[in-house]
């Protein structure tokens, strides 16, 4: 090694002890508040999984296949709902799909409720913005298993902590897509607003969120699918769902079990992806 090199790495600035000392830090002061939430969000989530797999398989299906018929008035999609849901079953994956979609709207939910306002409060406030960009940029580039150590620190294992994991890896979508639908409204139709007397309140219900909602539920679209795609991960840390059997089939080579999974999580997140594009199409 070159003298410059020996001189940069020979004084290494200790990121790494400096990361722990704060997370200690946090762990002795706020503990409390951590366990706390961990022990909400362990209630909600298996709570609704038990009330979900309370009911017979077939009559969930079909409750479910029912719901996409009369959101979509699509009787073609009610019956794929369907059929894909009764393969499920057959595959003897039926719980594992039930705690999978639990995980999955329940991180959604949360993201959309933190990233939408997020988002449009950074559309008013250039500041915000400038704060918040980077910010997303590391959520979005961060590997997950870098985070899930100081996760794992604070909620332990289960659910919750597999719910914040996913909520941090999703929000951003709904946070950028809310933003750029506010921030690329055309003008015009701002002033048409405020030539009619609006009041920033009623500019933001009446004109800018209807022709933002476009992207706003292409944002949904993305977290749905961004949570989807964290089950294999947050299995790790606890999460029931369809990453364990995914897990189990990579750790014993078992090919059928992979192939089962992993098609049980492409069923799901086709579903999900065609109830919500075809309401987004007949919304725009």
């Amino acid at each position: 090694m070159d003298p410059l090199s020996q001189a940069i790495t020979q004084w290494k600035i200790p990121v790494g002890a400096m990361g722990k000392a704060a997370i200690d830090w946090v762990v002795e002061y706020f503990q409390w508040f951590f366990d706390g939430l961990s022990t909400v969000l362990e209630w909600l989530v298996v709570g609704l999984t038990d009330l979900l797999l309370f009911f017979p398989p077939v009559a969930l299906a079909l409750a479910l296949a029912g719901f996409a018929w009369w959101y979509q008035r699509s009787w073609k999609l009610a019956l794929g709902v369907l059929a894909g849901l009764l393969f499920i079953l057959n595959q003897n994956l039926w719980e594992q799909t039930v705690q999978t979609l639990v995980l999955v709207l329940a991180a959604t939910i949360l993201s959309m409720a933190i990233g939408v306002p997020l988002g449009i409060w950074a559309a008013h406030k250039p500041k915000v913005w400038q704060i918040t960009q980077p910010t997303l940029d590391l959520m979005q580039t961060l590997p997950t298993f870098v985070y899930l150590i100081p996760i794992l620190i604070l909620f332990g294992l289960g659910a919750a902590p597999a719910l914040i994991v996913t909520i941090i890896f999703a929000m951003p979508a709904p946070v950028r897509m809310t933003y750029l639908g506010l921030t690329t409204i055309p003008k015009p139709m701002l002033e048409a607003g405020e030539s009619f007397g609006a009041t920033k309140r009623q500019l933001l219900w009446k004109v800018e969120l209807p022709a933002a909602l476009p992207s706003i539920m292409a944002g949904l679209t993305q977290c749905i699918m961004l949570s989807l795609s964290m089950v294999v991960f947050a299995t790790l840390i606890g999460a029931p769902s369809l990453g364990n059997p995914v897990n189990k089939a990579l750790a014993n080579r078992n090919i059928p079990l992979g192939i089962e999974a992993g098609l049980a999580i492409v069923i799901l997140a086709i579903i999900l992806d065609r109830v919500l594009a075809a309401q987004r199409s007949r919304k725009a």
